[in-house]
């Protein structure tokens, strides 16, 4: 909703103070993928690693230090464009620096007990982050590589999150264990490594890699039950998300073919089609299942995936047909955010903040 306000220009009439580090465009991709985005990548793989690796998770003074240095840098980023730029970077790193590093000690430390083999994948890929942050915050470089960087980066880690996610759920509430077609799963995480480095890459090999893994995922989505998937709403928008990645890359794959389109709509198709989409079933169902409680979906907490549902909608559909409503769009889209995410921490955040009522560590 503050990003719409400034976009809009009606920031300007509420005389706030707001003087981003970094442009308003790209205070905005940096505050979405290492702001909102890296406390969901953050908080799911300091929660699921544990359980990877069979260790107790992080806790206690770790995570206070971790949310310290996240709220550090969100005051930096918005407030810090007249500070010193020894400052904001002081204030703005340590976040995603000291996070990569504590899931990287804990993956390649406990690796032999690893259940996931794949991880090598995470382990080669966090520290590009911290890459694509700094490429994204250099005022005198190319803030496009980061942002390519980043997206591409984001995308593979819900490719490996989803692929485990998607097939322990649809075990767990159809009965049905997923197929599994080796080369092709390893294909599709292969190419959404390499894809990672696509802003090298000539025009037309980065189109033929995005249309390949594109291709390869929807033939997976095809044979992974999606109907009985998409009878619930908790499991089916893990489906629905799956296949806003697809979307983004057939998008990506083409749009050089077609100079009139606008990277914008391939990138908010996997930002808030898969990110956004995804986020609050999986806050819902961690939130529940690591305090002790059954994971069930309660009718507020079905509205909350639905909200994100709309707001999808209105960021992406509407505009298509009827673009002299954009801005408006853009309002309705972000109050159905700032819903969402306000029922969750409303209902989530007390419940963490206590003990599991199972008396197990959290």
């Amino acid at each position: 909703m503050f990003w719409v306000t400034v976009y809009s220009s009606a920031f300007e009439s509420l005389n706030l103070t707001f003087s981003p580090f970094i442009s308003p465009y790209h205070w905005h991709i940096h505050e979405m993928f290492f702001g909102f985005g890296w406390a969901l990548l953050g908080g799911f793989l300091l929660t699921a690693t544990k359980n990877w690796v069979g260790i107790r998770g992080r806790h206690g003074l770790t995570l206070f230090i971790l949310i310290t240095f996240w709220t550090l840098e969100r005051l930096a980023m918005g407030f810090g464009g007249d500070w010193p730029q020894g400052i904001v970077y002081a204030m703005a790193t340590p976040f995603i620096v000291l996070i990569t590093m504590v899931l990287e000690i804990d993956m390649i430390r406990n690796y032999a007990n690893d259940t996931y083999k794949d991880n090598v994948y995470f382990i080669l890929a966090l520290p590009l982050f911290v890459v694509a942050k700094l490429t994204l915050l250099t005022k005198e470089g190319d803030p496009a590589i980061g942002i390519s960087i980043s997206l591409a980066l984001f995308r593979l880690c819900f490719l490996l999150m989803l692929e485990r996610t998607m097939e322990a759920f649809m075990k767990g509430t159809a009965g049905v264990t997923l197929p599994r077609v080796i080369w092709i799963d390893h294909s599709i995480k292969t190419l959404g490594f390499i894809l990672i480095f696509a802003f090298g890459m000539r025009t037309d090999l980065q189109s033929a890699l995005c249309l390949l893994a594109a291709c390869l995922m929807l033939i997976r989505w095809f044979y992974w039950y999606p109907l009985k998937a998409l009878r619930r709403i908790d499991v089916g928008v893990m489906y629905l998300g799956y296949l806003a990645i697809v979307a983004n890359l057939l998008l990506q794959g083409i749009i050089s073919f077609q100079e009139n389109w606008s990277s914008s709509v391939a990138t908010h198709l996997f930002t808030l089609g898969t990110i956004g989409l995804i986020a609050p079933a999986m806050v819902i169902r961690i939130s529940n299942g690591h305090t002790g409680r059954k994971v069930s979906f309660k009718p507020i907490d079905k509205l909350c995936i639905y909200l994100m549902l709309l707001a999808l909608i209105f960021r992406i559909l509407l505009p298509v047909f009827a673009p002299h409503l954009y801005t408006e769009s853009l309002y309705i889209s972000a109050l159905c955010w700032l819903v969402s995410f306000s029922i969750i921490g409303y209902r989530y955040i007390p419940m963490l903040l206590k003990p599991r009522i199972d008396g197990k560590n959290h």
